[in-house]
C-alpha cells in the first residue's frame, strides 16, 4: 500500500540518491507488542449505531423478547438472576421481574401478548402480566435449570424443557401442572409445539428428536441415529403447516424430519462447526443457520441446496427473519449486528455498538426495531424501518 510517507521516501531517493541509515542515526529503540497493533480491517470500536440502550443489568444478557402485540415493549433477562420489562425510547421506566434466585435463560410472550414467561437456571418457570409487571405464578416440576420455555400458539399452555432431561406442560391461567414427557437421555436443549398446537418436538443432548402428543404424553416418535444427527442438538424450527422439523447440532449438520412420519427428509451439510441457531423463512421456502464456523447459511429447502453462504468475522450466535421480507439478522460473537440480503447474500448493514458477544436477538411487532442482548450487559435497539 503507497502511503504518503512512503511517497515522501520515494520523493527523497530520487533527488539525492540512496539514502543509508547507520547506527548512530538511531534515536531510541520501542518495543512494540503484535497484538496491540490494529488490525486494517478493524471497525470503529467507539461507534454506536442504537437509538436506545437498555443497562439495568448487572451480569451478561441470555434473552431478548420483544411483545407479539406492543411494538415498544420488550422483556430481557440475564446472569444477574433477574429479568426487566422496558420501552424502547422510554428511558425512565422498567420493571423489575423478581423471584429467580439463578440466571434468568429464557424470557417469551404468549400469543396474544397478555402474559409473560420466564425460565431460570433454578429449574422454575415464573408467569407475569406483561402489561403491568405483576407476578401471576410460579410454576414448579423440573430438579435442574430451565433450558428453554415456549407459550401454545392458541392459548395460555407453556411448555418448558429442563437439564433434567425431561420436558413439562402447565396451565398458566390455573398455575397448574398437566403433563411431563420422560425419555430424552440428557439436557432438553430445544423445543416447541406445532403451529397447529397439535404436537410437541424437542431435541436434546443426547442427539435425538422426539415427538410427542401432548394430551396424552405418549412419545410419538424418536429420531435418532444414522442418518441422523451424531451429537447433541442445539436449535429447531417446524415448519408453518407443522409437517416438517429442521434440527441443527453440534455434530455441524442440519436434517429436516418429517413431522408425521418421524422420518429425516434430508441432510443439509455445509457448516464446518457447531450450528448453534436456525429460523424458518414466513414468506418463503428458505430457512437461515448460523453456525460458529463463522457463517450464515440461506438454504433452499424445496431442493436442499444453500442459495447464499455469509461469511463473518467470528461465531453466529441467533439469527432472524425481519418479519416477511427478504432481510435477515444475525448477532454475533464479535458483538455486531449485521443484516443479510437473501436474495443476494449481501451484508447491507452492520450495526456496531456492543462491546461483547450477541446472544439473543429479536424483532419488534411493528418491524421498527431489533432488539439484542450481549453479553456486555446491555440490551440495545436498532432501527429497521427502512428494511420492510
Amino acid at each position: 500500500m503507497n502511503s504518503p510517507t512512503r511517497q515522501l521516501y520515494d520523493e527523497e531517493e530520487d533527488d539525492q540518491g540512496e539514502v543509508f541509515l547507520d547506527e548512530s542515526d538511531i534515536i531510541d529503540e520501542v518495543a512494540v507488542d503484535e497484538e496491540d497493533l490494529p488490525d486494517a480491517d478493524d471497525d470503529d470500536d467507539d461507534t454506536d449505531d442504537s437509538m436506545h440502550i437498555f443497562t439495568g443489568h448487572t451480569g451478561e444478557l441470555y434473552t431478548v423478547s420483544c411483545s407479539p402485540t406492543d411494538p415498544l415493549l420488550v422483556a430481557t433477562g440475564g446472569g444477574d438472576d433477574k429479568g426487566f420489562l422496558w420501552k424502547i425510547g422510554v428511558g425512565d421506566w422498567a420493571s423489575e421481574l423478581k423471584g429467580h434466585k439463578d440466571s434468568v435463560s429464557s424470557l417469551v410472550f404468549s400469543s396474544d401478548g397478555q402474559l409473560l414467561a420466564s425460565g431460570g437456571l433454578d429449574g422454575l418457570v415464573q408467569i407475569w402480566d406483561a402489561s403491568s409487571g405483576n407476578h401471576k405464578c410460579v410454576l414448579e416440576g423440573p430438579d435442574e435449570g430451565i433450558e428453554w420455555v415456549r407459550w401454545h400458539p392458541k392459548g395460555h399452555l407453556v411448555l418448558a424443557g429442563s437439564e433434567d432431561k425431561s420436558v413439562w406442560m402447565w396451565n398458566a391461567d390455573k398455575g397448574a401442572y398437566l403433563n411431563s414427557f420422560t425419555g430424552h437421555e440428557a439436557s432438553v436443549t430445544c423445543g416447541e409445539f406445532t403451529p397447529d398446537g397439535k404436537t410437541i418436538c424437542t431435541g436434546s443432548d443426547d442427539a435425538s428428536l422426539r415427538i410427542w402428543n401432548p394430551k396424552s404424553g405418549e412419545n410419538i416418535h424418536v429420531v435418532r441415529g444414522h442418518p441422523y444427527h451424531t451429537d447433541g442438538l442445539t436449535c429447531l424450527a417446524l415448519s408453518s403447516d407443522s409437517t416438517l422439523a429442521i434440527t441443527g447440532s453440534k455434530d455441524n449438520s442440519v436434517h429436516i424430519v418429517n413431522i408425521t412420519s418421524g422420518r429425516v427428509v434430508s441432510s443439509l451439510a455445509s457448516h464446518s462447526d457447531s450450528v448453534e441457531c436456525v429460523e424458518l423463512a414466513p414468506s418463503s421456502p428458505w430457512a437461515a443457520t448460523g453456525g460458529l464456523d463463522q457463517k450464515l447459511i440461506i438454504w433452499d429447502l424445496q431442493h436442499s441446496l444453500p442459495r447464499a453462504t455469509c461469511e463473518h468475522k467470528d461465531g453466529v450466535t441467533c439469527v432472524a427473519w425481519l418479519g416477511a421480507s427478504r432481510y435477515v439478522a444475525t448477532g454475533c460473537v464479535d458483538g455486531k449486528v449485521r443484516l443479510w440480503d437473501s436474495l443476494s447474500g449481501d451484508c447491507i448493514r452492520t450495526f456496531s455498538g456492543h462491546a461483547d458477544a450477541i446472544q439473543s436477538l429479536s424483532i419488534s411487532a411493528s418491524q421498527d426495531y431489533l432488539v439484542s442482548g450481549s453479553s456486555d450487559g446491555t440490551a440495545r435497539v436498532f432501527e429497521i424501518a427502512e428494511f420492510k
